[in-house]
């Protein structure tokens, strides 16, 4: 690629070099700068070189249209391995040499023409011809600043004459100097150039020409369309509502060849990747709907619980809203053993037989608890490993309690209770015709190791008294 500095400019201008291919006679374009467009058998060419056989043209172009001056010749012919015309570059005008104000725009370069169409429609041909719709008003401004003197418009069609001057409005007056087309007829085509005071120009080739393309079929719902008409320049923009994908171009456009620039696009259903649940036994979907908007739920089987989104939802992009989770299975922590008291069992219901090596304790895992001699149980004596993580019950406690010391024969004990509380006392009432002896006797009183001070005393016999 050959490269050079035009004019003291700080824009940098790139040539295309053409090599011999000597063994199939073709001629190779490389070296291709961004600011060139080529056209090869109607492609637009997007790589940075191509080879083309013997006896075929390529187009060439620059990018934007009026703002480079392509330098060199437009149409390449391949003869011989040999190209058989200058090879083209493209040359900045004012608007790109200093774009940041218009009105200290360069005279030391070519002036930059930009077009607008109040009326009517427009195409760019692969050789940088302006394609014109007959009937549209065509203005051409040449931006040049007003203060360094007046361009000049020229032109090649006899047609007729064409009115040129600065533009009215106030923001454009001083840098916009305008030749305008109106109600543009076939025999306005030509070559229009706008020249500086210094002899600098630059030009743009009009062809008017009734290009129209095939009329396009009303887009099938889902797809909604807007179709401008089928007229050269003519668009339709294409979109598809919510919960679908457009496949295809969003714009397409009548091109000069009276073809549309691509196929009019689809609408195909938003939807996200199936969910594989087969790696993960425990888990599962009680609900599923992979299209957009609507979600996948999940659930562990019993005895697991759910890591991660409990569910996902399937998003515009096609993805889901999070990750696919997991069950892990549910255990309890170990229950505290409750003071003077100990765990007599600790199995499953299902295999209640079974050993643990280690403490863990899973959903349906049974615990029991004792106290020691001497204590009384509060609380529940079993509890059970529930699907929250959490015993069915806190651990019971142990309290110091006297049992129940059973009635004397021939008498009973009062108060009559299960278990007795440190400090209390009870006596006997003996049957008829029993008594209990006559010296006096110490009340049996729980001390405070749960055992009592004496047993209740005997009933007797009045016989043996």
């Amino acid at each position: 690629m050959f490269c050079s500095l035009l004019l003291g400019l700080t824009v940098t201008l790139c040539f295309c070099q053409a090599k011999q291919v000597d063994i199939q006679r073709g001629c190779k374009l490389e070296g291709l700068h961004p600011l060139l467009i080529v056209t090869y058998k109607n492609i637009t060419i997007s790589v940075d070189k191509i080879t083309v056989p013997h006896g075929e043209r390529v187009t060439i172009r620059c990018r934007e249209l009026g703002k480079y001056k392509l330098v060199g010749d437009s149409s390449l012919h391949c003869r011989d391995a040999s190209w058989n015309g200058k090879l083209p570059s493209c040359s900045p005008t004012t608007a790109i040499s200093n774009y940041t104000a218009f009105l200290s725009l360069s005279e030391d370069v070519p002036p930059t023409i930009v077009f607008g169409l109040p009326v009517g429609s427009a195409a760019i041909e692969p050789s940088g011809t302006l394609a014109v719709f007959p009937g549209s008003i065509l203005h051409l401004e040449c931006l040049f600043a007003r203060k360094l003197g007046d361009p000049e418009w020229t032109w090649t069609s006899t047609f007729r004459l064409y009115s040129t001057g600065w533009a009215i409005a106030a923001r454009e007056r001083d840098w916009k100097y305008r030749l305008s087309i109106f109600y543009a007829k076939a025999q306005d085509s030509g070559v229009y150039t706008c020249s500086t005071p210094r002899g600098l120009s630059n030009s743009i080739h009009v062809r008017v020409v009734d290009v129209q393309c095939p009329v396009l079929n009303a887009p099938e719902p889902p797809l909604i369309g807007k179709i401008e008409g089928t007229r050269i320049g003519h668009g339709a923009a294409f979109e598809c509502p919510v919960g679908f994908r457009l496949e295809g171009a969003a714009d397409i456009t009548c091109r000069y060849n009276g073809k549309w620039s691509t196929d009019m696009p689809r609408c195909e259903t938003i939807e996200c990747p199936p969910i594989d649940t087969a790696g993960d036994t425990w888990l599962q979907l009680i609900e599923y709907n992979n299209t957009f908007g609507d979600r996948a739920v999940f659930a562990c089987m019993w005895g697991h619980k759910l890591s991660g989104a409990r569910s996902v939802e399937c998003r515009g992009d096609g993805s889901w809203s999070g990750d696919t989770p997991s069950c892990v299975e549910i255990t309890c922590p170990v229950p505290s053993i409750p003071k003077s008291g100990r765990i007599v069992e600790r199995t499953s219901r299902r295999n209640s037989a079974r050993k643990r090596p280690t403490r863990v304790y899973k959903v349906g895992a049974l615990v029991r608890f004792a106290c020691l001699p001497g204590h009384q149980l509060l609380g529940e004596a079993s509890v059970i490993c529930t699907e929250n993580g959490t015993w069915s019950h806190p651990s019971p406690v142990c309290k110091v309690r006297c049992p129940y010391p059973g009635d004397p024969p021939h008498g009973r004990i009062a108060p009559l209770k299960f278990w007795y509380k440190p400090g209390d006392n009870i006596q006997v009432t003996c049957s008829p015709g029993y008594v209990t002896p006559l010296e006096p006797v110490r009340k049996p009183t729980c001390r405070e190791n749960g055992i009592w001070s004496a047993p209740p005393p005997p009933c007797r016999s009045y016989k043996d008294v």
